[in-house]
């Protein structure tokens, strides 16, 4: 008897996983640390994954205990690991993170010469076989090097091939290259993308001039929708139809990393569902309050039924 087939991928991310230790106060103070799954592209196929998604994950961990706990973790939140691969040269990356005011957070690196920087167009050969139906890349991945560049820029004109939307969240991380060295890199990447996310700071690093202007040259080179996000103070749909404005939900934030990939999670999945792009803000706002009322990078993302919460403005509601 012939088992069933596994069902097809919707998402497809593809970057960096790491392994995060968090303190609650100063780094150098020393203390009790607390050992964690990171990383911007498996906190979107998580956040998808918990919202009923077929979401998978592909990428370099090494081979050692947290590259285990890495591949563990994504499978036990639903996340397909056929595309990841095991590096018995190079160790998993990590990350360290210090909480030093509410909203104030440091994070250090250690991730130069890790098994996820050294990411190469052969581990993501098949990856778009059979093709998903979306391809979510974040500019992080072409920082880590050359290599993790090159499959990148491989990526992208192979999903156009193949008819995988592509998603890109421009994410700029300061402590891995230069806005000049971003620039030069992100920009050509992210006008071949049919969906580009970016925060208010990052959106003059794919386009130049104001965010109108600069949502205005990516429609104009093919990108579909321009998605700015505003932390507190809402995001914005910039379209050929025009621009749509979003608040954000009132909530206590106890924790904002991690809050755009939750925002980012909960627009493709709206996208995915058909949904129109007034909906689509509205459910990354939803998944985007719940990781900011939740400590960790993706622990406290919703799961579908939970999207109801926000909706009843009762801070006793129960799901039905």
């Amino acid at each position: 008897m012939t088992a069933p087939a596994e069902a097809a991928t919707e998402v497809l991310t593809v970057g960096e996983s790491m392994v995060s230790f968090r303190v609650p106060g100063p780094l150098a103070q020393g203390g009790t640390a607390t050992i964690h799954l990171a990383g911007a592209e498996s906190n979107v196929a998580i956040g998808l994954a918990r919202l009923g998604h077929r979401a998978a994950w592909a990428g370099r961990v090494g081979d050692d205990e947290f590259g285990q706990l890495v591949l563990r973790q994504l499978r036990a939140e639903g996340v397909g690991t056929a595309g990841a691969r095991t590096d018995r040269d190079r160790p998993t990356g990590l990350m360290f993170l210090e909480r030093r005011a509410a909203d104030v957070a440091r994070v250090a690196y250690r991730r130069a010469g890790s098994a996820g920087s050294a990411l190469a167009v052969a581990d993501l050969e098949g990856a778009l076989t059979p093709p998903p139906r979306l391809l979510h890349l974040t500019g992080i991945t072409p920082a880590l090097s050359a290599t993790a560049r090159e499959c990148v820029e491989w990526l992208l004109p192979a999903a156009r091939q193949a008819g995988v939307g592509v998603s890109f969240d421009v994410n700029h991380r300061a402590r891995l290259w230069s806005r000049e060295q971003a620039r030069e890199v992100l920009t050509p990447l992210a006008a071949q993308a049919d969906l580009v996310v970016a925060s208010e700071d990052e959106l003059d690093l794919v386009a130049p001039g104001d965010e109108q202007a600069a949502a205005a040259r990516l429609l104009g080179a093919g990108v579909a929708e321009v998605v700015v996000k505003r932390g507190s103070r809402g995001s914005t749909a910039w379209t050929a139809d025009g621009r749509l404005d979003q608040p954000a939900l009132a909530v206590t934030a106890v924790d904002t990393v991690g809050a755009g990939d939750a925002f980012t999670a909960g627009y493709l999945s709206a996208l995915l569902d058909g949904l129109d792009v007034a909906e689509r803000l509205r459910r990354g706002t939803c998944c985007g309050a719940f990781a900011v009322s939740t400590a960790g990078d993706w622990e406290g993302l919703p799961r579908r039924e939970e999207l109801r919460v926000f909706d009843a403005h009762d801070p006793e509601a129960t799901l039905r």
